[in-house]
């Protein structure tokens, strides 16, 4: 596992790329917007899921959805496909990684970047930041993606730990480089935060 944490490490806001390798959108983005502004107030991992990246998969090495393998009072033993969300509850050092980075931060607010549905979902106390988002990016505001997750990071860092966190999704449909005004609008925004 080689995880790479880019930016301020005391600060409160949490942004994550790539949880799903197949979604590489976020990877790309945080990696651009660290071109221009090398001082940041953010702390960034461009790529959770590396072996998926790599290989163009929504699943880590193991075969396991990294966003079901959280410790979630909702967590269950699934069956081994797309979504299978680990033998256990943070089975994958991925997830591991994250929540022990979350236990031992000051985070106030965290944003995961996924495709490809174009909307903003929060867990969490998150509306209203979430309806910030989405007068930037056009997207809607949705308070559930409208299915079971259950183990999802949301489910477990938004309302489980109480840390509003937002995932945002993109239009996996566009240029990547065409998302980068309204995404770095939205790093400015949550610089601030």
């Amino acid at each position: 596992m080689d995880i790479k944490i880019t930016g301020n490490t005391e600060a409160s806001v949490l942004i994550i790329g790539c949880f799903h390798g197949d979604e590489p959108q976020g990877k790309h983005l945080i990696e651009e917007y660290l071109k221009i502004k090398s001082d940041t107030n953010l702390l960034f991992i461009p790529c959770l899921n590396k072996y998926g990246y790599e290989h163009n998969t929504r699943v880590n090495a193991n075969g396991v959805d990294l966003n079901r393998n959280f410790p979630t009072e909702n967590w269950i033993l699934s069956k081994k496909n797309n979504f299978y969300g680990g033998p256990a509850p943070e089975s994958e050092e991925e997830t591991k990684f994250l929540v022990n980075l979350i236990k031992n931060g000051n985070f106030k607010l965290i944003l995961t970047l996924h495709a490809p549905y174009k909307i903003v979902n929060y867990d969490g106390d998150g509306e209203a930041i979430s309806e910030k988002i989405s007068r930037i990016t056009g997207y809607p505001v949705e308070k559930s993606v409208g299915y079971p997750t259950p183990g999802s990071f949301g489910t477990w860092a938004g309302i489980e730990k109480k840390i509003p966190t937002i995932t945002l999704e993109l239009d996996e449909e566009s240029d990547v480089k065409e998302l980068e005004e309204p995404i770095f609008e939205v790093f400015g925004l949550l610089e601030n935060y």
